[in-house]
Parts: C-alpha cells; sequence; structure tokens
C-alpha cells in the first residue's frame, strides 16, 4: 500500500489547518465577550486562556513532530516494485526518548499551571468578601438566593430567582454553590469558570468580569434528561449603582407576587 501516507498526511495537514484556523473564527473558538472578541472577559479567564493556547502549541507542535514521522516511515519502508518492504522490531533507545519526553513535557505543564489553579481553586485563595449570592443547583435549574437589605444570606428578606445571575463589573463576586440532588456543574463559558455542584457540599467559587454585557451559564455535567434546560442568564453591570437599582426592582417584585399570592385578607 504505497499510498496510505498519503492518506495519513492529507488528515494531518487537515486537522493542523483546523488548529491554525480555529483562533480566527469565535465559532471554532472559546466564547468570549459580547463584542465577539477571542479573549476571555475575565482576569482569570485571560489567565487561562494563556494556558490553553500553551498547552494547544505544545501539543500541536509534538502533533505535527509525529505525523511527519509518521509519513515519513510508512511512505520510507512501503514496499515497492523491485524492493522489499523492511520490518523491524522497537528501538530501545528511541523508546526511551519517546517516554522520557513526554514526562517531560506533562512535569513542566502541571508545574507551570500550578499558580493558576491555586488561584482559582484553592479555598485559602477565596476572596473575603460578602457572598453575592447561593447557587443550588437542581434538575433542572439554577435556584439563587441574594441577601437582601440585611445583607445576610439565609433570611427573611432574601431575594430568590431562578436562571438569573447578576454582579458588578471589575469587582471580584463570590458565590456559594450547592447541589439538591445529583452533580451538576456550575460553568461560565465566556468567564471560563467552572465548577461542579455536589450534594452535600458547599462549595465558594469566585470570579469578575470587565466588560459589562449579558453572558450565559450552562450546566456542563449530563445531569438528567432535562440537563439541556439548565442555562441561565448573566448580567454584568457597568457600576454598583446600576447593581442596586436592578436589586431594588427585582426585590419590589417579590414582594408584590408574595402579597398577591397571600391576598388581601391574608389568606
Amino acid at each position: 500500500m504505497r499510498y496510505w501516507p498519503l492518506l495519513f498526511a492529507a488528515a494531518a495537514v487537515f486537522a493542523v489547518g483546523s488548529f491554525v484556523y480555529s483562533p480566527f473564527d469565535p465559532d471554532w473558538w472559546l466564547p468570549a465577550g459580547p463584542e465577539g472578541g477571542l479573549t476571555s472577559v475575565s482576569s482569570i479567564g485571560r489567565r487561562i486562556d494563556s494556558l490553553y493556547i500553551l498547552i494547544l502549541v505544545i501539543t500541536g507542535v509534538v502533533f505535527i513532530g509525529t505525523q511527519i514521522a509518521l509519513v515519513w516511515a510508512t511512505w520510507r519502508f512501503a514496499d515497492a516494485p523491485g524492493r522489499v518492504a523492511q520490518y523491524f522490531h522497537g528501538s530501545q533507545r528511541l523508546e526511551v526518548i519517546w517516554t522520557i519526553v513526554p514526562a517531560a513535557i506533562l512535569v513542566f505543564i502541571a508545574l507551570y499551571q500550578m499558580g493558576t489553579w491555586a488561584d482559582i481553586k484553592f479555598r485559602s485563595s477565596a476572596p473575603k468578601i460578602q457572598p453575592l449570592a447561593e447557587i443550588t443547583g437542581r434538575q433542572f435549574q439554577w435556584v439563587m438566593r441574594y441577601p437582601g437589605p440585611d445583607g445576610v444570606l439565609n433570611t427573611g428578606d432574601d431575594l430568590q430567582l431562578v436562571n438569573d445571575l447578576h454582579f458588578v463589573k471589575g469587582k471580584q463576586s463570590l458565590i456559594y454553590l450547592k447541589a439538591s440532588d445529583v452533580i451538576h456543574s456550575f460553568f461560565l463559558p465566556a468567564l471560563r469558570i467552572k465548577q461542579d455542584a455536589v450534594p452535600g457540599l458547599t462549595i465558594p467559587v469566585w470570579f469578575d468580569a470587565d466588560t459589562q454585557g449579558k453572558y450565559e451559564l450552562v450546566c456542563a455535567e449530563l445531569c438528567g434528561w432535562g440537563h439541556y434546560k439548565m442555562r441561565g442568564n448573566v448580567t454584568v453591570h457597568g457600576s454598583q449603582s446600576d447593581f442596586d437599582e436592578w436589586m431594588g426592582r427585582a426585590l419590589n417584585e417579590q414582594n408584590r407576587d408574595t402579597v398577591a399570592a397571600v391576598g388581601p385578607q391574608g389568606r
């Protein structure tokens, strides 16, 4: 099969072409801001993007190198008129090299990303601020409880919403993440924030955004037949006053609905 290497080469060229093209098309790349930019709108998201690109470049170079070696070997040692295909067993020296090199790359990546991981995931890195909200994943919605005028969660004046996350641009926000039934995954794609919500655990999650706008909240864990419905709206307000104004309107609406449900005679 003299021409099998050409098929391998065509597949490799297509893969490399997709690899090179994807950063120039937001539909192919990671989601970003409302203006269609290619980078995250959060400070930690940009660090994650940098790690992602670094890993993509490393694996891309390795892929190109191995594909070149594969195509060359299958072409060089294939049978041909007047020549018998050559068969040989592995080289211990080469096996040692291609074991040590990937291991060294993995160790480098593990050490290089450690600081970013610690800043995102370690509880000791959580900002010492008042929580924005308590968010509970349940089949199939995100239930959000914001502290009311008293500023304390789980009191009578809390604001309760479904699939509607609000916070302020340029400020760190902290939420407490829970799950009431199965494992869900809280995912803010434009911010590169992703955290599993596990029943029985309260997990702090913190993030920020430097661009005002509307984004998407999804569940990244297949959590049941209605998993696709776990999509929420994220609104980043331009200022604290905008956020307070929204909060006031939402509380008034909640209180009006509560009074309407109880009725004028308190029934």
